[in-house]
């Protein structure tokens, strides 16, 4: 169970290392004039097992119980590596039976490309897929089109969505699309007015 310290540690670090003032183009196409890279914290040590801890509240929270977690490569893959981990060592200890979002959750990524040898699939880390309930996972969403796809090649896959869930999430339509194309629910750590609104925010 994480404590209100994670939370506050893990927003910490990504105002430190991942909010970026200036000019900047969005994977969207859009323009903004901050940008969140979201791979300097999620790759960061200190933040992975606050990552794990904070997306399996949030999942416990939602009612949601899957059995793996997964996204679009690359931004997902640093994400479902700290779930599954922490997955099987929670924090603080306690009896994996009594935790309330189910048995351990394997990892997996979803290629953006298919291999080009081999199984030539887009899904690795299960080697069953059909009927799996998962959770879709991203570092930041903006309009949602990297969820999306890993939507896609789920449901390709046979894999049950259960919900989406993002690090930080720009507000900038992800939630209402997911909801419309997919009916599925987009929840987030962060929202991108609570990480600019802090008083820590860096001037850079």
């Amino acid at each position: 169970m994480p404590t209100a310290s994670d939370r506050e540690r893990l927003k910490e670090i990504l105002l430190r290392r991942s909010v970026r003032r200036g000019e900047f183009k969005l994977v969207s196409g859009r323009a903004s004039s901050v940008y969140v890279d979201g791979k300097l914290t999620t790759l960061a040590a200190s933040a992975m097992p606050l990552i794990g801890r904070l997306f399996l509240e949030k999942m416990r929270q939602r009612g949601w119980r899957p059995r793996a977690i997964g996204g679009l490569s690359l931004g997902a893959d640093p994400i479902v590596t700290a779930v599954a981990r922490e997955s099987i060592e929670p924090s603080p200890p306690a009896a994996r039976e009594n935790l309330e979002f189910g048995p351990e959750i394997d990892a997996f990524l979803v290629r953006k490309e298919a291999k080009k040898h081999g199984t030539q699939k887009f899904i690795e880390g299960l080697e069953q897929t059909e009927g799996v309930p998962v959770v879709i996972v991203d570092d930041v969403c903006t309009t949602g089109g990297s969820t999306a796809d890993a939507i896609v090649r789920a449901q390709e896959a046979g894999m049950q969505i259960l919900g989406a869930l993002c690090l930080v999430d720009r507000e900038s339509g992800a939630q209402q699309m997911l909801k419309e194309r997919f009916g599925c629910e987009l929840d987030r750590i962060f929202c991108l007015s609570e990480l600019l609104s802090s008083d820590s925010l860096p001037n850079r």
